[in-house]
């Protein structure tokens, strides 16, 4: 049986990948800053949960050696993250450093701990979920585009000094996932940018619709397990037809004309 260490798991993206790969028969060891909501496992079979706050680097250390004593570790899903939208001038010293400490330093910290096991075993995955945001940009998520942007770079960086001890290094770029991530994201701002920041929010709660856009978490699942399990050399994914689409934009008209695009459909 084939276990996977999965942060951030009490709700979207984490919680589906917990049930997925449950059903296809792995041993998940799933982690949330709250262990509390861990209940919601509590029906699922060879599933242990365990606490995780990914921006306490003590913890980190602390539970990925529990993890480990528990058995062998075959994939770690660095799932957990935080969203903060706004214009730079406006957001709080919390705020920022809780975007770089979640969505990027919790990855690279738990993505160290493992390291050392993984090579003395010679063998080993790490997926890391990145977004359309690491891949093209939109007005006022600058800070979630330096994360996101980061971890890509990140983990394309990483899969050459790891390959030639047998461990793997991918990342999955999910579009708009119909979860209560972007309903929950921070939005901060200041009177200079109110009204830019207010046509850009309209504008996005028109192109997201909870019901049809974007994917599913399910169906993001579906790519990390993809990813998981396929034995590609690849360290790219992409998943949802709205990420692909954009991405496909910005490569086929060039950075600039992709930003000029983007600023005439969020800002006018």
């Amino acid at each position: 049986m084939k276990t996977i260490f999965i942060t951030g798991t009490s709700s979207g993206l984490g919680s589906a990948a917990v049930r997925l790969f449950h059903s296809k028969g792995w041993k998940v060891i799933a982690t949330m800053r709250n262990i509390e909501k861990g209940t919601i496992f509590s029906d699922l079979e060879h599933v242990e949960v365990l606490a995780l706050d990914i921006t306490d680097p003590e913890q980190i250390k602390s539970t990925v050696a529990k993890a480990l004593s528990l058995g062998d570790i075959d994939v770690v899903l660095n799932n957990a993250a935080y969203g903060a939208i706004g214009p730079l001038e406006s957001v709080s010293e919390e705020q920022l450093v809780k975007q770089i400490e979640t969505n990027l330093l919790g990855a690279i910290r738990v993505t160290q701990a493992f390291i050392p096991t993984f090579r003395i075993r010679k063998q080993g995955l790490f997926i890391n979920i990145t977004s359309v945001a690491g891949l093209v940009t939109f007005p006022f998520d600058s800070l979630y585009h330096a994360v996101k942007w980061g971890i890509h770079g990140w983990s394309e960086g990483m899969s050459y000094e790891l390959a030639r001890f047998g461990i793997g290094m991918k990342t999955v770029a999910p579009g708009f996932i119909r979860t209560a991530f972007a309903s929950n994201a921070e939005i901060t701002s200041t009177e200079p940018y109110q009204e830019l920041v207010d046509k850009y929010m309209s504008v996005v709660a028109g192109m997201m619709d909870p019901t049809t856009s974007g994917s599913t978490a399910e169906e993001v699942a579906q790519i990390v397990y993809e990813a998981a399990t396929d034995e590609k050399d690849q360290v790219h994914y992409i998943a949802g037809a709205d990420c692909q689409a954009m991405y496909d934009r910005r490569l086929e008209v060039g950075p600039e004309e992709f930003r000029r695009e983007m600023s005439v459909t969020f800002l006018g």
